[in-house]
């Protein structure tokens, strides 16, 4: 496609700029320093991470999958043992296959659609006619593990909006990323980046696995482009995304293996809040809060070994997090956006 370079201006979009920008500076801010977070000085830390919690083990302790779930949580349908009903349905459908009240492979048959106006029906468009199995009517968590391909560069953010193409099915959402990893944990990503394999979290309508996973981008003119591919992996409201938080401080008095921090706290009150939780540091040392020094925030803390000047010593924080409810069909808006995107080429023509 060729540019005209006298209404190349008329086509710029500078807020959309603005905000890649903004984008591509806070991933590379969140990839140099890792879920770091800055501690308010004029907010009390206990009450601005008052949803976080600390964790011994991020692999063996528990969580209550059950509470605080959101309201939206009310809306969908979740099995009791969802491997369990993909066998059922296995079983079923292999039974089925010797019985003769259903169309035959390469029959053909005449199809009446109930309650349909004839002009919704456009000659020259495709029409795809499938059976649903049991629940796939009704809404639940689809959890998808996606591929970023070769050629896409973009950076996702969690909760963008995207558009999946599972199955059959094609839907926008906003999903949020975690890591594919084994346990019953996992750590919720800020960014989807090129070259990585993550686990998408959204609503969407029940798909029983295996089902192929497309996942688009669309920008501001229309125009889509494929970022991601992959296959779904399980329909679990119950998968544990955790959000990781890292309050970081700076050894500022050292004796042996004891040492006084600050800047990570600047009260007295928040020290002994977060005084329970362990700390560790950036070249592996464990150690815990001992008591609170002054009214500024400072903090006398015991290290298993000795502490060097240069080091930094860091709080984990993890809260539970959720997708939005941002399920959104396409199969009517399909051939509008086909329209828009046609237009926007003649235009740029």
């Amino acid at each position: 496609r060729i540019l005209n370079p006298n209404n190349y201006n008329e086509k710029y979009d500078i807020d959309e700029d603005k905000q890649s920008l903004k984008k591509l500076k806070e991933a590379k801010l969140d990839e140099q320093f890792p879920d770091e977070v800055d501690t308010p000085m004029n907010v009390p830390a206990r009450v601005r991470f008052q949803k976080y919690r600390g964790l011994k083990s991020f692999r063996t302790t528990k969580w209550d999958v059950k509470e605080n779930l959101p309201s939206d949580y009310g809306r969908i349908y979740q099995f009791p043992n969802f491997r369990s009903m993909i066998k059922q349905i296995q079983n079923e459908q292999e039974n089925n296959q010797h019985k003769h009240d259903h169309a035959q492979v390469h029959s053909y048959v005449t199809l009446y659609v109930k309650d349909v106006p004839v002009n919704r029906f456009e000659p020259g468009h495709h029409l795809f006619v499938t059976g649903l199995l049991p629940y796939e009517q009704c809404l639940s968590v689809l959890n998808m593990v996606l591929n970023r391909t070769n050629d896409s560069e973009i950076i996702v953010k969690s909760k963008e909006r995207i558009i999946f193409h599972v199955g059959y099915r094609r839907f926008a959402s906003a999903p949020i990323y975690s890591q594919h990893t084994n346990g019953d944990k996992h750590k919720f990503e800020r960014y989807f980046r090129p070259h990585q394999t993550l686990v998408a979290t959204c609503f969407g309508p029940i798909t029983y696995p295996p089902a192929s996973v497309l996942a688009f981008k669309q920008f501001p003119d229309g125009r889509q482009e494929l970022i991601a591919t992959g296959s779904l992996i399980s329909v679990n409201p119950d998968r544990l995304i955790l959000k990781r938080i890292v309050l970081s401080g700076h050894p500022f008095k050292i004796h042996k293996r004891s040492a006084v921090i600050r800047y990570m706290f600047f009260n007295p009150d928040d020290v002994n809040w977060f005084k329970p939780i362990e700390l560790r540091t950036r070249w592996g040392r464990r150690g815990h809060i001992k008591e609170s020094l002054g009214t500024h925030g400072h903090m006398k803390c015991q290290f298993d070994g000795i502490l060097k000047s240069q080091d930094t010593v860091f709080m984990n924080l993890y809260k539970r997090v959720y997708p939005k409810w941002t399920y959104e069909s396409l199969s009517i808006q399909q051939e509008q956006q086909k329209q828009q995107l046609e237009n926007n080429e003649e235009n740029m023509q």
